[in-house]
């Protein structure tokens, strides 16, 4: 049985250390007039997911207080290291930015090589917010609880299936760790993104999935069941929704994350203005709230804070992959 240092993710006492917050050299950081033209935010998963959607919120507040144009490009693919290795190997000027997703950190263990460093080829910008999966499963489903769903899936071992964005993304690793720790067989189903792959949740054509709480309004509106929530409590965006480990899953914890970053050797006063603003506009009180009714924590951060978040992240991703077994060639 795994221990919560074996998890994938954040433990909520991580949720509270100081790579969270703004550091003070980053307020210091000189003026610069940037940006001059639009500026692409490239987000490495498919368009419609919730990675998307919070890029593109994002993108917005940003094209407001900048008066200049922030637009967001899908490039997906490759358990996001297509377009992770589009940013590594665009020109370091600030105009082209990756919107990560914690992929960044799985992918330099699950993967026996990249064609690009996560640490080396990126210089972090800001943390961008934290959050946790829910499990959600179709209107179809006999399973009205965690407890349910493992017991019909001990009972047809590999018949039931469950869907993830591509494999080696968080939710097909929180996916494995769930099969693991409840000792039970279910068929995964890789999708090029999330929204194809919550589409055939709704339409019951997979048996569950681990998805963030952008998903939740479908649950609100009665086109699927939400049946616990990876996070070390309950969210308030789902009160009434317990967690895995209330539903009988000692020990399981998963939290993701989203940041940007920006190609190595970009000049440091645009990688502080890029922080500096993405943090002004993570404190404005309406999209705390806004993400937050999505089960999303806004969390702004100084570059050299989410430095060290990368890196953690890196060493904690790896124990947890070996353990898994997983290995993508």
């Amino acid at each position: 049985m795994f221990t919560r240092r074996h998890l994938i993710a954040m433990s909520a006492a991580q949720l509270c250390t100081p790579y969270l917050f703004v550091g003070s050299g980053q307020a210091q950081m000189p003026p610069t007039n940037f940006p001059q033209r639009t500026v692409r935010f490239i987000v490495p998963t498919a368009a419609g997911g919730p990675t998307d959607i919070v890029a593109r919120m994002l993108a917005e507040k940003l094209s407001e207080m900048w008066r200049m144009t922030v637009v967001v490009e899908n490039i997906a693919g490759a358990g996001t290291n297509i377009g992770n290795e589009y940013v590594a190997r665009s020109d370091p000027d600030g105009y082209t930015i990756l919107f990560a997703t914690a992929a960044l950190a799985i992918n330099a263990s699950l993967y026996h090589s990249l064609s690009y460093d996560p640490v080396t080829d990126f210089a972090p910008v800001s943390l961008v917010t934290q959050l946790p999966f829910f499990l959600f499963v179709p209107n179809s489903s006999p399973a009205n609880s965690v407890e349910e769903l493992v017991k019909l899936a001990k009972a047809n071992p590999g018949a039931l299936t469950i869907a993830s964005p591509g494999v080696g993304t968080a939710p097909h690793l929180a996916e494995a760790l769930f099969m693991q720790m409840a000792d039970i067989k279910m068929t995964h189903v890789p999708y090029r993104g999330a929204a194809p792959a919550f589409a055939d949740v709704i339409s019951g054509r997979v048996d569950g999935y681990f998805g963030s709480g952008a998903l939740l309004t479908y649950a609100n509106s009665g086109q699927v069941r939400v049946l616990a929530t990876t996070g070390p409590k309950r969210d308030p965006a789902a009160p009434k929704i317990p967690t895995m480990q209330e539903s009988g899953i000692l020990g399981f914890e998963v939290m993701a994350w989203q940041a940007l970053f920006a190609p190595a050797k970009t000049p440091p006063k645009i990688i502080g203005k890029l922080s500096a603003d993405t943090n002004l506009v993570l404190a404005n009180p309406s999209i705390i709230d806004r993400l937050s009714r999505s089960g999303y924590v806004a969390g702004g951060s100084s570059p050299e804070e989410l430095e060290r978040l990368l890196r953690a992240e890196i060493a904690k991703w790896h124990a947890t992959i070996k353990s898994l077994g997983i290995k993508i060639n």
